[in-house]
């Protein structure tokens, strides 16, 4: 999960650098029609061996449901600093946790939930509302978070079912029908530094879906997600040197709280799953 933080962020300064000269429906189409093709090879697997139907209702689903997120979160990123938007979208992991709890019947202990309210604290100290002016891109980044939420809790759910990879694959295809058609209507063709800019982009968040999944097979959705907000320190840094946004104290304020929140669950529930899984030492000797 640290890495896929890691490799979102990349994705994010890439698409903070390419601006709003491209459609955000289109660079979002291309990301995804780029990724489709570096995930060929997993999709063609895939298909010589078909799904069963509710699993393809699960797929399309997701599908649709993301590329809503995804064009969100490309028209908010070239609008506002990297930090909001990262800030922001620590709002999805309340939907999650609560989607977790309601869908996928995983249990909210109290350190799950304290986790949760602190992280959004920070996230409420970084966005001050009340004292800065709401614009279009931040109400847009809002908006997305919901999406995002139910798109990580329909990935958890599929983990149950499907492959990582096969996951990573179709949500590639479904994400690239889906914004087809709002694509051709916005088309302006992209430069050769554009389209090469995307591929990168492309590769990141193929790579960053794909250890996403595998972060979700390996632990309950509600214990991953905390380790997330650690991506507000990366993009915090990566937006001064790379962007020359400033240095905002409350940013750090508040991300100091959500860092401090997140390694405090991470570590009480890594040690809780120890406890689990070591036997007491009588049944080590039988």
């Amino acid at each position: 999960m640290v890495l896929t933080g890691l490799l979102f962020v990349f994705v994010t300064c890439i698409v903070r650098y390419l601006g709003t000269d491209l459609p955000a429906v289109e660079a979002a189409f291309l990301r995804y029609a780029i990724g489709l093709v570096l995930i060929s090879p997993a999709l063609l697997r895939m298909f010589r061996r078909l799904p069963s139907n509710d699993v393809v209702v699960l797929f399309v689903s997701r599908g649709l449901i993301h590329a809503g997120a995804v064009f969100l979160w490309f028209y908010a990123m070239a609008r506002i600093p990297i930090s909001e938007v990262v800030a922001i979208g620590y709002t999805a992991p309340i939907f999650v946790t609560i989607g977790a709890a309601v869908f996928l019947g995983e249990k909210l202990y109290f350190r799950r939930i304290a986790a949760v309210i602190i992280g959004f604290l920070g996230t409420l100290i970084i966005l001050r509302p009340g004292f800065e002016t709401i614009n279009i891109g931040q109400l847009a980044q809002l908006a997305a978070a919901p999406f995002f939420a139910t798109s990580f809790i329909l990935a958890k759910k599929l983990t149950q079912r499907a492959e990582p990879s096969a996951i990573v694959a179709m949500l590639s295809l479904f994400c690239t029908l889906a914004l087809l058609p709002a694509a051709i209507l916005q088309w302006r063709t992209p430069t050769s530094e554009e389209l090469m800019w995307l591929a990168l982009t492309a590769c990141f968040a193929t790579a960053g879906h794909y250890t996403l999944t595998k972060a979700f097979e390996a632990a309950p959705i509600t214990v991953t997600q905390p380790v997330g907000y650690l991506q507000l320190v990366w993009a915090a840094l990566l937006g001064m040197v790379l962007f020359n946004e400033g240095l905002d104290p409350y940013v750090f304020l508040g991300g100091g709280v959500i860092v401090a929140a997140a390694t405090y669950i991470s570590h009480r529930e890594a040690k809780a799953a120890h406890r689990q899984v070591t036997p007491p030492a009588v049944a080590t000797k039988a």
